[in-house]
């Protein structure tokens, strides 16, 4: 498998896993209580901040963040749709990439004005490996206030996007 199916793979899970943590908070959303959904707000904006941010590193472009998070954390539904708008240009990013852009070395500055450098591949496994971190944050939040959790397993976005993985026998 090279690199970049395994990317695309991972972002078409984080694509998923992303959608199945918005369609629960939109469920549990009036449950949660101010300060319980205010904390997940500003987690899943802070991780949307750092898609963006990266994206922005990937195609050597300026961001205009000056920190991972905004001044004013958006409303889920704003969040949402800008999520999903994230996700969705990540998917045709990774698509469009051939092999020498996947490893070329990119220098950006962090937020704090530290200068940077990564791999393409690089940046890209970090928006992944950063996501997932902060959704399993959400996902403990969620538990502390006793409501269901969303799935988030790679292996359970394989198994749901490819069920006959299940049903081959060793």
């Amino acid at each position: 498998m090279s690199s970049k199916t395994l990317l695309l793979s991972l972002f078409k899970y984080k694509s998923w896993a992303d959608e199945e943590l918005i369609v629960s908070l939109k469920d549990i959303e009036k449950d949660l209580g101010k300060e319980g959904l205010g904390q997940i707000l500003e987690t899943i904006n802070h991780a949307h901040v750092v898609d963006r941010i990266f994206a922005a590193n990937a195609r050597k472009q300026k961001h205009d963040y000056r920190d991972t998070g905004t001044a004013e954390t958006p409303k889920l539904a704003e969040l949402s749709e800008a999520i999903r708008d994230t996700d969705r240009w990540y998917l045709g990013y990774v698509e469009q990439l051939g092999p020498h852009e996947l490893v070329e070395t990119i220098r950006f500055t962090f937020t704090d004005g530290t200068p940077g450098e990564m791999s393409r591949e690089e940046m890209l496994a970090h928006v992944i490996t950063h996501a997932g971190y902060h959704r399993g944050e959400v996902g403990r939040i969620v538990t502390q206030l006793s409501k269901p959790s969303s799935p988030d397993t790679f292996t359970g976005y394989l198994h749901r996007a490819e069920p006959a993985r299940r049903l081959s026998e060793l």
